[in-house]
């Protein structure tokens, strides 16, 4: 039989990467060049192949680090050692085609979008018939709009899990069709963090640090606070991630995020955003008002730290700390209960140690992987003693406020017996030289809350420290 030397024409978005380049390049754009947003509309009204040729002129991205899909890479290197012709045929701007095909170099030529023709759907049909004739190539393709190229193609790729895609590629023989990893509710609970909600019952802090968790009235505006600062988060931890692909796409652990493997679509993420943010500020009218100017506040901080301020040596963890701190002043805006100064003071103190230690843990990874520094992050592996010097002494800062806490005058009448208490100092100091070696010996992840809730040891020092207040309130 002999073999078939039609051209392999190959699209990009959704077919070779797992990703749209154009909605990557919209937050891009917010680190890159931000005032292009405002331009966005302006471009748009030009035409959308003008959009992508300013895009392309704003943005630039790391070609090296793009989701692409296996199967469709072992197609090309098939292609290849059959002597067929490679071409990659796709709607994006001809510079981001050209950076694909260098990185790649197994493309014979390329086709894109230029400063007139938007090269999609019927375009790029009369393109492909116009260079190799009717049904003279095979195309790989991943979407509706393909469809207008499958009906001129001699064979087609179907790159997608509806099969009501592949029936409607008509008359054109189906050569194969690769089935991408299918999103389920367990990714989707991944690109929502929802294991970082576990941070955001800090918001009952207050109640029990003033001794009415029983009280049935305050304890359900706290759940309520509870569900809306985590809705909030969640939205924020999207946009972070939508941010953050390319640099989270070189990270040992953070590339297999949902967004960043390209398994949750970014336009779903776009849309993810708005919904979780309308959820949450409706719930905080359900509480005392004075939380949703807490929660508005804790939003403002968040997008800072996104956008630009996680980049900031130093600033950086200090607005980690202060976000910790900040879930325990909406649990007291939301139950109208006033924190103490020595609640607020052990708080930043404590979650200053533990935002040094996702920080050091994160430079560790870096020089374990031979690297100077972390991608997005203003940090250099030099600065790993300076972290773990500021954080250990911020940890024991905060056993010392518990200790001054503990003999202050008005704690004693706070607890039947405060001999009890001081029981938690040493308990205290152990955890946390204990979270600084698992650190050192890189052994905690990126998120030393969600390492304790999995620790046992940590649990067990959570558990005993209950014990010992309870002891503090009840027993002589």
């Amino acid at each position: 039989m002999a073999k078939n030397k039609h051209p392999l024409c190959i699209d990009c978005d959704g077919t070779l990467i797992a990703t749209d380049l154009l909605y990557e390049a919209f937050f891009l754009m917010l680190k890159q060049y931000p005032i292009g947003l405002f331009l966005l509309p302006f471009w748009l009204l030009k035409g959308k192949a003008h959009l992508k040729q300013k895009l392309a002129e704003k943005v630039t991205f790391n070609w090296a680090s793009l989701p692409y899909r296996p199967e469709i890479m072992a197609l090309i290197q098939s292609a290849k050692a059959d002597e067929r012709p490679v071409v990659l045929a796709t709607a994006s701007p001809m510079a981001w085609a050209q950076g694909i095909a260098q990185h790649l170099d197994c493309f014979d030529e390329v086709l894109a979008t230029n400063a007139t023709t938007n090269l999609s759907g019927k375009n790029k049909a009369a393109k492909l018939v116009e260079l190799y004739g009717e049904q003279q190539f095979d195309y790989a393709g991943d979407n509706k709009v393909d469809l207008n190229v499958w009906h001129h193609a001699g064979g087609a790729i179907v790159v997608s899990n509806s099969t009501k895609l592949a029936n409607q590629v008509g008359k054109t023989p189906v050569i194969e069709t690769i089935k991408p990893p299918q999103a389920n509710i367990l990714t989707y609970i991944k690109g929502l963090r929802l294991h970082q909600w576990l941070k955001n019952t800090l918001v009952f802090v207050p109640l029990l640090a003033a001794h009415q968790i029983t009280n049935t009235g305050s304890l359900l505006q706290a759940a309520y606070a509870f569900i809306a600062f985590s809705l909030c988060a969640s939205s924020v931890y999207v946009l972070n991630d939508l941010l953050d692909l390319d640099s989270d796409r070189l990270h040992i652990r953070k590339r297999k995020r949902p967004f960043a493997a390209g398994t949750i679509s970014i336009l779903q993420g776009m849309l993810m955003i708005p919904v979780l943010l309308a959820a949450a500020f409706w719930l905080a009218t359900l509480v005392p008002q004075r939380f949703i100017f807490v929660l508005l506040i804790y939003f403002v901080m968040t997008m800072a730290y996104s956008l630009k301020l996680k980049r900031q040596a130093i600033v950086d963890v200090m607005l980690l700390a202060g976000l910790y701190t900040m879930r325990i002043i909406a649990g007291a805006a939301a139950t109208s209960i006033k924190p103490s100064f020595w609640l607020l003071a052990f708080s930043m103190f404590i979650f200053l140690s533990l935002a040094m230690v996702k920080r050091y843990s994160e430079l560790l990874i870096t020089l374990q992987t031979d690297k100077k520094t972390p991608a997005g992050r203003g940090y250099s592996v030099d600065d790993l003693p300076v972290l773990m010097a500021i954080g250990v002494s911020a940890g024991l800062g905060s056993v010392l406020i518990f200790a001054l806490y503990i003999n202050n005058p008005e704690t004693s009448r706070m607890y039947h017996s405060t001999t009890w208490l001081w029981l938690i100092p040493p308990i205290l100091l152990y955890w946390v030289s204990r979270m600084w070696m698992k650190a050192h010996r890189g052994q905690v992840d990126d998120d030393p809350v969600v390492f304790a809730a999995k620790d046992w040891q940590s649990l067990l020092v959570l558990v005993v420290s209950a014990c010992i207040f309870a002891g503090a309130l009840f027993l002589a």
